[in-house]
């Protein structure tokens, strides 16, 4: 049974930098690829960044191009995000998914409960 756990959210100002983590278990996570996905207030999920078993990466949403990095330590059993120069429109509930073919596709074989992020004007 895979499980995912996020962590990492929480109240910051504009321009500061958050880092998520997403630690893994009950899968070889060298296997998957994992994303992650956040949704603001009112709003429907959105894709934010994949990374693959290979270590590429695919951006899905272009305004945190340049501030947003995802890596993964693999050997921790962790996916990260690190999030930089943030802007409140980044406010929302970000998860972090295991992905069943790739970034490519997204059937999904387990995601997490999800790390509130909050960036205040």
């Amino acid at each position: 049974q895979p499980k995912l756990v996020e962590s990492g959210g929480g109240l910051v100002q504009t321009g500061e930098s958050l880092r998520l983590s997403c630690v893994t278990s009950g899968f070889r996570l060298e296997d998957f690829a994992i994303g992650w996905s956040r949704q603001a207030p009112g709003k429907g999920r959105e894709r934010v960044l994949c990374i693959d078993e290979n270590g590429d990466t695919n951006l899905y949403t272009q305004s945190v191009e340049g501030r947003f990095i995802i890596s993964r330590v693999n050997d921790d059993n962790t996916v990260y995000l690190q999030m930089d120069d943030l802007e409140p429109e980044d406010t929302g509930v970000y998860y972090c998914a295991q992905y069943t073919f790739g970034c490519g596709d997204t059937s999904l074989e387990g995601w997490g409960q999800g790390t509130q992020v909050t960036v205040s004007s």
